[in-house]
């Protein structure tokens, strides 16, 4: 016989009101009554859930580590269901739960769920209900864990990828403003007495050589070595101070373009004219320094904008994957570059786009470059492509990695599964990109052996 006093406890539990008394008591007679004492583990991702706990009085929440350390996700109190729940695939819990105080609650066994099922139709219809927001709850944590874990890496890796743009201009920057002062000294110098036409002449025929268009030539250390010997002998051999040599090396001027200075200048004016010379050269460089260090930060702010795809509404609307593959390669660049991975794409001309969100694409290929980056050695090949088979857009991903072991395969796109290191990986990149292919009515499937795995994700292209 069901204890009555349980049975009115049950009655007037918040989830179970309005169950019928026949079915209460049949919880009432199968459950087991137990009590947690406050910081005792309820059940954890180690051992298999015993059943379906109602929580009869106390408090139990549930810590999930999913890479970036253990964080609560969800909370039961008196009146609510946890546990496994009939019809749920689910067979160890994806975290610790814990009884956060004294906690009591009735245990459903599972070996008791086809008597459930059988005898307790408003009880397991209730459960249903309670797994679907459960389920719609843990979606949206995991998918706000891979966000952040994804926001995590880009930002690493876009701070990793300013720096040396950035370090360029604030160091060039800081030359420049010396190199401005070297430019006012020697014009004071050179105004010192009067120019005649001719010598005025002379310092813009100088000026005119030394920013020609073949200013840009990259020069071997060698030939600039030689170069800087050059000036330096020049300008020892005129009385001038060598240590303009150097930047001299690096312009497009030659010491014999300096001979026709000698016969209008004395020797101090002289020196001005190749101090303002050098100076001239110097800044002209750092601009061109400066300019080409800026335009890398705006592409790579750029890269990273179409990547998330900053200020778009959130709503379905035509995507160009090719971009979007773009943006992500340049994302990931520094982490192909820190491995000497030869990270490759091929787009297909003419490529059709795709009616989606944009965000969730570059998601699902950032997830899967990022993979394939993990999977190979350093030196390895990494190559992505885009291309249009009928109506469909297909995308591949393709590594020269280890593969995937066998019995691991039918796992990788389960949640929480990672065969990385605890802290490197959440076991949500997968899951999220097969939730994103198949919301843009996808299908995302792998091919894997020793020495090649290919990731391809099919997508129907749009109807024009």
């Amino acid at each position: 016989m069901p204890d009555p006093t349980l049975v009115q406890r049950l009655a007037a539990h918040r989830t179970l009101s309005g169950v019928p008394v026949a079915e209460l008591e049949w919880l009432a007679e199968h459950g087991e009554l137990m009590s947690v004492a406050s910081g005792e583990i309820v059940s954890s991702n180690t051992s298999p859930i015993l059943g379906l706990y109602i929580v009869l009085s106390g408090h139990i929440s549930i810590t999930v580590n999913r890479g970036s350390g253990p964080r609560k996700v969800m909370e039961w109190r008196a009146g609510d269901l946890t546990g496994l729940l009939p019809y749920s695939r689910m067979t160890v819990a994806p975290g610790v739960s814990i009884a956060e105080e004294p906690t009591e609650a009735l245990l459903v066994r599972r070996e008791q769920f086809r008597e459930l099922v059988r005898e307790c139709h408003e009880v397991v219809a209730i459960c249903v209900h309670v797994m679907l927001d459960r389920a719609r709850h843990f979606t949206s944590s995991d998918l706000s864990d891979e966000k952040m874990v994804s926001l995590g890496k880009l930002a690493a890796g876009l701070a990793h990828e300013l720096n040396n743009p950035a370090s360029a201009v604030a160091r060039s920057a800081k030359e420049l403003c010396a190199w401005v002062s070297e430019i006012d000294e020697a014009w004071r110098g050179l105004t010192s007495g009067p120019l005649s036409a001719a010598q005025l002449g002379e310092l813009a025929r100088l000026r005119g050589r030394s920013t020609g268009p073949s200013n840009r030539t990259r020069r071997s250390a060698l030939e600039l070595a030689d170069r800087e010997d050059g000036f330096a002998a020049w300008l020892g051999e005129h009385g001038v101070d060598d240590r303009f040599a150097e930047t001299l090396a690096g312009s497009t001027l030659a010491p014999a373009d300096l001979d026709p200075l000698v016969p209008l200048f004395d020797r101090a004016r002289l020196e001005a004219a190749i101090r303002c010379a050098a100076a001239d050269v110097a800044v002209r460089s750092l601009t061109g320094e400066i300019g080409t260090a800026a335009s890398r930060i705006h592409s790579l702010v750029s890269a990273v904008k179409g990547f998330t795809y900053m200020d778009q509404a959130t709503v379905p609307r035509p995507v160009d994957v090719g971009k979007g593959l773009s943006d992500t390669l340049t994302v990931l660049g520094r982490k192909a570059r820190d491995k000497s991975v030869n990270l490759v794409l091929d787009v297909e001309a003419n490529l059709p786009s795709v009616d989606g969100f944009g965000g969730e694409l570059n998601q699902v290929w950032s997830n899967l470059i990022d993979n394939a980056l993990d999977a190979v050695v350093e030196g390895g090949h990494v190559s992505v492509a885009a291309s249009a088979v009928g109506r469909m857009l297909v995308v591949r991903v393709v590594d020269d990695g280890p593969g995937i072991p066998e019995e691991i395969r039918d796992r990788i796109f389960d949640p929480f599964f990672t065969t990385k290191d605890v802290g490197k990986g959440t076991g949500l990149g997968l899951d999220m990109a097969r939730r994103f292919v198949r919301r843009h009515k996808g299908e995302i499937e792998v091919e894997t052996r020793p020495g090649r795995s290919e990731f391809r994700v099919t997508l129907p292209a749009s109807i024009a």
